[in-house]
């Protein structure tokens, strides 16, 4: 989305006629506004993008804002100027970056989740995935309570190294 909206930019700038000379621009002691203005939200972020121009020529400002949700402080915020004649180069440049290394839109098949039962308590392994990644819930049920802890996928290996050591080192220590 934040591809075709580049397009968009491109296209504006590519139709707008030469920039104002500098003195002129600064002669005329008008606000800035912007040539061509758009936004975009995406889960907790909003993208605002802006075509302006100043006495350095014409750049597309993208500001990113991040709402931390209520009672987390204000929304955070970040910004970047790009000179226009830059903006096909840069669009191309994110493409191939999307292409290369972004993420599918459709869920990745998942493992199937599995119990086990040790005397009162069961335990569940559950595989999910949300915006943030594949994750394992690790779940102790018994009859009065049930209590869980999530594990992303990154560290399943680390965590299931930790696991192991342990197995040994009480296995060696019941051994004695």
């Amino acid at each position: 989305e934040f591809r075709d909206y580049l397009g968009d930019f491109i296209e504006h700038y590519a139709q707008l006629g030469p920039s104002q000379p500098p003195e002129l621009a600064q002669a005329a002691d008008e606000p800035r506004r912007a040539l061509k203005s758009e936004f975009l939200v995406r889960e907790n972020r909003k993208y605002y993008m802006d075509l302006k121009e100043n006495q350095r020529g014409r750049f597309l400002r993208i500001r990113q804002t991040v709402n931390r949700g209520p009672g987390l402080g204000s929304t955070q915020g970040q910004t970047i100027a790009l000179p226009a004649q830059g903006l096909i180069e840069f669009r191309d440049a994110l493409a191939k970056l999307i292409d290369d290394y972004g993420v599918e839109e459709e869920p990745a098949e998942l493992p199937e989740g599995t119990s086990l039962t040790v005397d009162n308590k069961r335990f569940f392994f559950d595989v999910g995935s949300n915006k943030y990644g594949v994750f394992m819930r690790v779940s102790e049920v018994k009859p009065t309570y049930r209590n869980s802890i999530t594990v992303p996928y990154k560290v399943w290996a680390k965590f299931g190294h930790t696991f192991c050591k342990y197995s040994d080192e009480m296995k060696k220590i019941q051994e004695k």
